[in-house]
């Protein structure tokens, strides 16, 4: 994918850029970029609009309902109880079929089952080990 030539690439909101030094080495320089200032002109379906709104969707469910209530569990979701059960796979795929297949039947074409099947999906792509943290990331928010 990288030659001789600078090539750009925007990823997880990085730019980075590769280019081929005097010495004969390549240099890979790494520069932040908020979704606003993204111009990747292959994205011609709202690509950068519609992650600007899963980002959204996805940080409403960290104070929502599904935490729990209580000081020492409001960082505790669902999800978890169902991860410390070896569950949260079957879980997540099983939310994809109901909120995918009920798109267009319940409330019409409804944006928010879309984000919930996008999220689910995403979360089946950390609990099944495509991205993992430490301790599902419990430590990260105390």
């Amino acid at each position: 994918m990288f030659g001789p030539e600078d090539e750009q690439n925007l990823v997880n909101n990085h730019k980075y850029t590769l280019s081929l030094s005097s010495g004969g080495l390549y240099d890979l320089n790494k520069e932040q970029v908020t979704m606003s200032e993204s111009k990747n002109h292959l994205w011609k379906y709202n690509e950068d609009k519609i992650l600007k709104d899963i980002q959204d969707y996805v940080t409403s469910t960290y104070g929502s309902h599904y935490c729990g209530h209580n000081q020492d569990y409001r960082d505790i979701q669902t999800i978890d109880l169902m991860a410390a059960k070896d569950l949260a796979p079957g879980f997540c795929q099983a939310n994809i079929l109901k909120y995918g297949s009920r798109y267009g039947d319940k409330d019409g074409r409804n944006k928010r089952d879309l984000m919930k099947v996008i999220h689910y999906a995403m979360l089946l792509l950390h609990f099944d080990g495509h991205y993992s943290r430490k301790d599902n990331g419990l430590t990260e928010f105390r």
